[in-house]
């Protein structure tokens, strides 16, 4: 069937230039982006890296970003590859203008993708479908040129009949070289595979979605990946994509009726938009009309006030007047003294000696009779503004995001989940916030990051803090309440990396190893039961050491791990480099003669003798229990000395201060702290007997929100 060129114009768009596509390269998220787009893009990313990102990126059209005269080193780049001590771009991420990711080009960068040859010759054909009129003249015509009849995909030329004669002639090896229509599309006849250049591609990786070689199988990346033949790929795509095109052929008439419909939605959002406005403004108006009453009511006030407090400092200011000489209370006093007659003088100056006493304390203590301060009526607006800073549309189809606290993790980094209960009406994007707990700030700032998943990775935050997190869903500019907070605990110091060491003194008889070094696990098998004869008389099952492959030799560190809760007996703790042979050597033994019951010693009185004479620091966890060891006040009350075992535990060593603490690492609380000796390298260690097993803690990496695609 003849493709449609008119129509599909935008599918033939670069999203980086926005013009049609020139060598366009599949990056591996299968989208497609120019050749020279890539390179500018990347190119861009290490100019922002060097400038510490200080310049504002546009992705929309990188060719305008680099100067000409930045073309040689891009094309050096681009030839050198991925060499050493060549400039390539630091990283090898690239910022995909479609998806918006960041995506992996591996160590060969550029050179390791392919050229999308067939959305080129498609490409090719929408140009000269828009140019019919523009014929393609002959490559080898003596001035002037004649219109070319065929292009040889041999040559990379175009020819018209005569010229192609001439150089094509019969009973010669060109005579059988490929030609087809007129085309300035010349594309190679052999796809090679882009790591190794003098091989074809001949197979097709299922687990990379992309061509390969059969060296790439044989050695390669893909040693260890299912590929099946190229013509067995090329089979079952081409019959996926037919009857893919064929359904949508055949749903012509619905897809029809689906515009129709759409055209009325369309209509219908136009109408529906214009009354939420009204609405929102009705709303607004209202708030308006509030706050003016509010405005008119405080001003009246204030007025009054004023008034009032004029009347007083007016009617005290007139008192004072009063005082003066010749005027007021001092002259009619003056009149009084002037009277004879005692019995008339008395009668007056009683009262009269009374107002003058006032008067004479009033200017002893001046206090005016009226504030002239307006401080009783200072709007306070804070928590009003607030609110009207969270103004926004609520629906109740948004359903509210729950945070969960299973999947949340505190690490090295913080990684929060969250999930809708509802599964329905999801919003387009969420906003996440959280702030430090402190209690001696008042007022309480919170950071905002807006996160298109549905969890989100942060770093850079504080060791031994508390945090509270909240999250709310966005759809256009409606948005759900808020979640319910989370406080969530980060570890007491930096988190401290290593794996289990396979050489040091590792008994592979007794214990198993991943092959990442991440968990150990004690066969309690065939030992134990050999050794069951003895138990009539006495055990002499000895524990299996195993450390970590790192010390420690300074500072303040923490690391996590989960003790499977079938375990029967695991030790945990720290041991000096120096004590390591020891350890290993001269391992007491965990159940003997003397621990029995009918021995005659009692094991309870012992366990701080025990505990003592070993060569490091351990706490002993088995049976889902933790146990805490043997103190003076530990032995008046055996049973605090039983905790339930956490489903993650954690020990922070303190090197400096010559300290260890065993944490629940769920909610970081310290279960146990004691004193150990810091003098030499300090190395994680763990002791296991029976059935049991230890997995470490996992860091929090970006890969726990890596987007990984469907499969073809």
């Amino acid at each position: 069937m003849k493709v449609a060129i008119k129509g599909i114009e935008r599918e033939l768009i670069c999203p980086a230039c926005k013009e049609l596509f020139t060598h366009p390269l599949i990056i591996p998220c299968q989208h497609n982006v120019c050749h020279k787009c890539v390179k500018e893009i990347l190119f861009a990313c290490e100019d922002s890296f060097a400038d510490g990102g200080s310049e504002s990126s546009n992705q929309s059209s990188p060719r305008i970003r680099i100067a000409a005269s930045s073309m040689d080193r891009i094309d050096r780049i681009n030839r050198a590859g991925r060499k050493r001590n060549s400039l390539t771009p630091r990283s090898t991420l690239f910022p995909c203008p479609t998806c918006q990711r960041d995506i992996d080009l591996g160590e060969r960068g550029i050179n390791g993708l392919f050229r999308n040859f067939t959305l080129e010759t498609i490409v090719e054909r929408y140009r000269q479908a828009a140019r019919a009129a523009i014929a393609i003249m002959c490559d080898f015509c003596k001035p002037p040129p004649q219109e070319s009849t065929k292009s040889c995909m041999d040559c990379s030329a175009s020819y018209c009949n005569e010229c192609f004669k001439i150089h094509h002639p019969w009973g010669t090896v060109k005579a059988q070289h490929e030609y087809v229509g007129p085309t300035t599309n010349f594309r190679p006849k052999i796809l090679m595979c882009p790591e190794h250049e003098m091989e074809r591609v001949n197979m097709y990786c299922e687990i990379c979605r992309r061509p390969v070689c059969h060296l790439c199988k044989l050695g390669g990346s893909h040693a260890n990946h299912r590929v099946t033949t190229m013509s067995t790929a090329y089979k079952t795509l081409k019959e996926k994509l037919s009857k893919d095109i064929q359904y949508l052929i055949s749903k012509e008439s619905q897809v029809k009726t689906h515009i129709t419909q759409l055209d009325l939605l369309m209509k219908e959002t136009e109408c529906n938009s214009e009354r939420a406005k009204q609405e929102a403004s009705q709303s607004f108006e209202k708030l308006y009309c509030v706050l003016e009453e509010k405005k008119s009511a405080a001003l009246r006030a204030i007025e009054t006030s004023k008034n009032i407090r004029l009347e007083k400092l007016q009617t005290q200011m007139e008192e004072y007047q009063g005082l003066l000489e010749n005027n007021g209370l001092v002259g009619y006093a003056q009149e009084v003294l002037k009277e004879t007659d005692p019995s008339c003088f008395v009668q007056t100056a009683k009262q009269l000696h009374v107002r003058i006493q006032k008067a004479t304390e009033s200017l002893k203590s001046f206090r005016p009779a009226a504030e002239t301060t307006f401080e009783d009526f200072v709007v306070d607006t804070a928590k009003q503004e607030d609110i009207l800073g969270d103004l926004s549309f609520h629906s109740n189809g948004l359903e509210i995001p729950v945070i969960n606290e299973e999947q949340s993790r505190m690490y090295n980094k913080a990684l929060i989940s969250w999930e809708c209960p509802g599964k329905t009406d999801s919003a387009d994007i969420y906003v996440l916030e959280y702030h430090k707990l402190n209690k001696e700030e008042e007022s309480v700032t919170w950071q905002k990051i807006e996160v298109c998943g549905k969890s989100k990775v942060l770093s850079d935050l504080d060791d031994d803090s508390s945090y509270t997190f909240r999250v709310r869903g966005y759809k256009g500019s409606i948005c759900s309440p808020w979640s319910r907070e989370v406080i969530m605990h980060t570890p007491p110091a930096p988190v401290f990396s290593f794996l289990f060491d396979d050489k040091c003194g590792y008994n592979n008889e007794h214990l198993q190893l991943n092959p990442r070094r991440t968990s150990v696990e004690s066969r309690a098998g065939f030992p134990l039961l050999l050794g069951s004869e003895r138990l009539q008389v006495g055990c002499f099952t000895t524990l299996d050491y195993i450390i970590g492959d790192t010390g420690i030799a300074k500072g303040k560190h923490f690391w996590a791990f989960n003790v499977e809760a079938y375990s029967y007996l695991v030790k945990v703790g720290v041991v000096p480099s120096s004590k390591i042979q020891k350890l290993f050597h001269n391992t007491p033994d965990v159940i003997s003669p003397r621990y029995e019951q009918d021995s005659g010693h009692d094991s309870g009185s012992e366990d701080a003798f025990f505990d003592s004479s070993q060569p490091c620091t351990l706490v002993t966890l088995g049976m889902n229990k933790f146990f805490i060891p043997a103190t003076p006040a530990a032995l008046k009350d055996p049973a605090s000395r039983i905790l339930p075992l956490p489903s993650c535990l954690g020990i922070c060593l303190d090197c400096d201060r010559g300290r260890v603490g065993f944490y629940d690492a769920g909610c970081m609380k310290c279960l146990y702290e004691c004193e150990v000796d810091c003098s030499g390298l300090m190395y994680p260690v763990f002791a296991l007997m029976g059935g049991a097993a230890v997995r470490l803690e996992e860091a929090v990496t970006a890969n726990d929100r890596e987007y990984h695609d469907d499969d073809v």
